[in-house]
């Protein structure tokens, strides 16, 4: 789950990894002090800004191996890709996690990971302008009562609250229902010209959601959410759900994973990286000489982020 969305006990502990971190961490030596958050609690930041446009360049990986590979902004806004020049990041490419606060375009990395909802097609072809690829962050776990689609939601679909306010564990085990609700989030995505979907919280039936959700349930639903991404032409990321990613591997193009240093758990994401699959990573508590030899070893993409995601960053 994001550090926007950390269930209950991983929150409890990165707070407290975060209270015991040293402030030179976030002061001079970083690549990104950012800007201040302006988010209410529970939302993930303000509308972002138009954006300059720059000269193409496009270093964050391939298209799709079966297909050429496609500059970063040769699809606009409203088109569907080929499934033969979908996006796929290879290991090691660098990026920036912004879910809070206006998005700040200066950092000079080849990927972005941006709140879906928050962001405009405006701000993704700026982004594009600048040789960025551009991943659509949406909640596909969880009901937000903060979203503009929050009434589609049926009641009974809603279980316990997942540990921040406003949110709750759906039950995913009705595909039925949720399919056309997660196809209009990943079309939104699309019509702004996105080029990947980071869907959150995949991993409910690890978790006292209110359902008697299995791994049966969990794979099926995740595999849908891929499927709904690759039916649009955008690539998909795996978020966390280490448990299945043997099973899983095939049906995404990259993985997004917290705190695996924290939990020494790194180690299980290598079925991406041998398939020469990008795996975008985070640790919230750790100071990056904690985990960055191991994660450049392992071939992930890997950085400190603050848990509210703001602009600040210090990778590896």
């Amino acid at each position: 789950m994001t550090g926007r969305r950390v269930g209950a006990g991983l929150l409890a502990l990165a707070l407290l990894g975060l209270a015991g971190c040293s402030t030179a961490d976030d002061g001079p030596g970083t690549e990104e002090s950012g800007t201040p958050s302006s988010a209410a609690p529970g939302g993930t930041g303000t509308p972002d800004p138009d954006g300059e446009k720059g000269d193409p360049k496009d270093p964050s990986g391939p298209a799709d191996r079966s297909g050429p590979s496609e500059s970063a902004d040769s699809h606009g806004p409203g088109t569907n890709r080929p499934a033969s020049r979908r996006w796929r990041p290879r290991p090691g490419t660098r990026w920036q996690w912004q879910l809070d606060g206006r998005v700040d375009m200066s950092v000079d990395v080849p990927v972005y990971d941006i709140d879906g909802f928050e962001n405009s097609a405006k701000t993704v072809a700026g982004l594009h302008a600048r040789g960025r690829k551009v991943i659509c962050y949406i909640n596909a776990g969880a009901w937000e009562k903060f979203r503009p689609d929050q009434a589609e939601f049926p009641r009974e679909l809603l279980g316990e609250n997942n540990g921040w306010a406003g949110e709750r564990w759906l039950d995913i085990r009705r595909l039925d229902v949720l399919r056309p609700l997660m196809a209009a989030r990943i079309e939104m995505c699309r019509k702004k010209g996105f080029d990947a979907v980071e869907p959150d919280l995949t991993e409910g039936y690890r978790n006292t959601t209110g359902f008697p959700l299995t791994a049966a349930h969990q794979l099926a639903f995740n595999r849908m959410l891929a499927k709904l991404a690759h039916d649009r032409g955008l690539a998909v990321g795996l978020k966390n759900d280490l448990d299945q990613i043997p099973e899983l591997v095939g049906d995404f193009d990259f993985a997004v994973n917290e705190e695996c240093a924290q939990f020494g758990e790194c180690d299980r994401l290598a079925p991406f990286v041998r398939r020469d699959k990008a795996v975008f990573h985070v640790e919230y508590s750790l100071a990056p000489d904690a985990f960055c030899r191991d994660a450049k070893r392992l071939g992930l993409s890997s950085m400190r982020k603050r848990l509210d995601l703001d602009s600040w960053r210090k990778p590896c």
